[in-house]
């Protein structure tokens, strides 16, 4: 940016040195002599016939300028011309260059925006995928918690239930072990024996 004013303001400075180089050159050229003193004699007839018109004043015999007065006034004219395209040309590459910076930014925004726009759609599918996930372990939890408690109710009342909705059997009470034999030294023949040795003392007596 700094740059391009440095060199803005060097054109401009170097522009009058050869505005003056050029009316130097065309009083000096014989071809841009005629030229001048034919565009000056123009202009001059241009103006005076304006100025009649604007001011309302009868037409008249317009008398030409005199050969270094159009030569003059020519040279004036061109070297102005130049200066004119100069600061013009100038405006215009000011202009197509903040022109251009514009559009660089503005794709740069577009371009931003686009990456924007892919992030928020992957996050929206992960968030899409997670919702996901999430619900299929909320039903696998619920359908656990309902094996659950099947189970610890059947196992309270005892019997076989085949639960809905899932192919798990729940046992609701084992079979039960044999008793186990007795350990106290003392079987059923011993215990015949003395039952009737008690049963001979109650009649002898």
């Amino acid at each position: 940016m700094a740059t391009v004013k440095i060199g803005t303001l060097v054109i401009r400075t170097l522009a009058k040195p050869i505005s003056n180089q050029i009316k130097m050159q065309v009083k000096n050229h014989e071809t841009f002599r005629k030229m001048c003193v034919s565009l000056a004699q123009t202009m001059h007839r241009s103006e005076i016939r304006l100025r009649t018109k604007l001011l309302g004043e009868p037409a008249r015999n317009v008398r030409p300028l005199s050969e270094a007065k159009a030569i003059d006034n020519g040279a004036n004219f061109l070297a102005e011309g130049f200066l004119f395209s100069v600061a013009a040309g100038l405006i215009f590459a000011e202009s197509w260059r903040s022109s251009r910076s514009e559009s660089k930014r503005r794709e740069g925004v577009s371009d931003s925006l686009d990456d924007l726009r892919v992030r928020l759609d992957s996050i929206e599918t992960r968030a899409i995928e997670w919702e996901e996930r999430a619900r299929e372990a909320q039903e696998r939890q619920d359908a656990l918690t309902r094996v659950l408690s099947h189970i610890v109710d059947n196992g309270m009342r005892g019997g076989w239930l085949q639960l809905p909705d899932t192919p798990l059997a729940a046992p609701t009470r084992a079979a039960l072990p044999p008793p186990p034999a007795s350990t106290s030294g003392w079987d059923t023949s011993t215990q015949q024996s003395q039952d009737d040795a008690q049963t001979t003392t109650s009649e002898s007596a």
